[in-house]
């Protein structure tokens, strides 16, 4: 009997980037706007300042005090869409060729170029 193997045969294309603005479209935080901090390709998750706040509870080291934080937990990339430079609002991107040869990303809804 063959074992189900964990790992995914191709990588995930990734629409979003660490220190990109987004927006939540879907979930319990839909509308928050925030930073990516984080990008975790294997389980199509990011981190987002401000946004899926948990509470963790940290034990005390001979560094730190213990206590009970809020911090930012992952969150789906399906549930987030970029923010358009121009008008603010979510919008999907697309990849496309300059005129030097280089590929850059742009908003689909305003033409404008994604840093």
């Amino acid at each position: 009997m063959a074992t189900k193997s964990t790992s995914k045969r191709f990588a995930p294309k990734l629409h979003i980037r660490k220190g990109d603005r987004v927006m939540v479209i879907a979930g319990d935080d839909k509308g928050k706007v925030g930073e990516v901090i984080e990008v975790i390709p294997s389980r199509n998750r990011a981190v987002v300042e401000g946004v899926n706040i948990v509470k963790k509870h940290l034990k005390a080291t001979q560094y730190e005090a213990g206590g009970i934080t809020d911090m930012p937990a992952s969150i789906h990339i399906s549930n987030l869409s970029l923010v358009d430079p121009k008008s603010g609002e979510a919008t999907r991107i697309g990849v496309r060729t300059e005129n030097d040869g280089s590929k850059v990303r742009y908003s689909k809804k305003s033409g404008n170029v994604i840093k």
